[in-house]
């Protein structure tokens, strides 16, 4: 083989050696940056997965909840808001409530870890309920006031649990002042049965 062919196969080689060695840089890089997208992509799943919120619109029936949502108005639920959001006091939330077709509107008055009480009213209505020492209550200033029935019903969660509420467990409660078909009722809720966040 002649020097000048040795040469031509050798620029040949070289060329081949090069082009291959950059295409397997570009592919490693693409390769990676593939990767990272798939990661990302697994993450945002796995948070939809874990929170999906789906949103309904439903028209109000009823007006416990009267001077702040009326009667036949249209609300939002955002349903599976508190699979991954924290519930806070004075959030209006959607009960589950056993044996009703439609859930009930309430608000958080008091959340796990709340110091509870109930003390005898001055106002000679009833009972007021104390939530970290403060008295309850309604969108109007009026203090939350209710009979023996309520008092019987939550003074067995003030003894049971020592005055805190427990985890994961709320007091809800509608706008009247005197109670409505809520925690004075049917005592302190499990946070599982809401079914989401209302949202006027």
């Amino acid at each position: 083989m002649d020097k000048r062919n040795f040469l031509k196969i050798l620029i040949i080689i070289l060329i081949l050696a090069g082009g291959a060695l950059f295409g397997i840089r570009l592919f490693g890089n693409e390769e990676k940056a593939e990767r990272e997208e798939v990661t990302v992509f697994s993450e945002s799943a796995d948070e939809s997965e874990e929170c999906q919120i789906e949103t309904e619109e439903r028209i109000v029936r009823g007006d416990s909840l009267s001077g702040i949502l009326e009667n036949g108005d249209t609300v939002r639920i955002h349903v599976g808001y508190y699979q991954c959001h924290p519930v806070e006091r004075e959030d209006i939330v959607a009960y589950n409530y056993a044996g009703k077709e439609a859930p009930l509107i309430k608000i958080v008055k008091a959340i796990e870890g709340d110091k509870f009480q109930l003390k005898k009213s001055t106002a000679g209505c009833g009972w007021n309920i104390l939530i970290n020492d403060k008295i309850l209550k309604n969108s109007q200033g009026k203090d939350y006031c209710f009979g023996e029935h309520g008092y019987r019903m939550l003074s067995l969660y003030e003894k049971d649990y020592k005055g805190v509420i427990p985890k994961d467990t709320l007091l809800i409660l509608g706008n009247w002042a005197n109670g409505s078909l809520d925690s004075t009722r049917f005592g302190l809720v499990d946070k599982g049965d809401l079914l989401g966040k209302i949202i006027k």
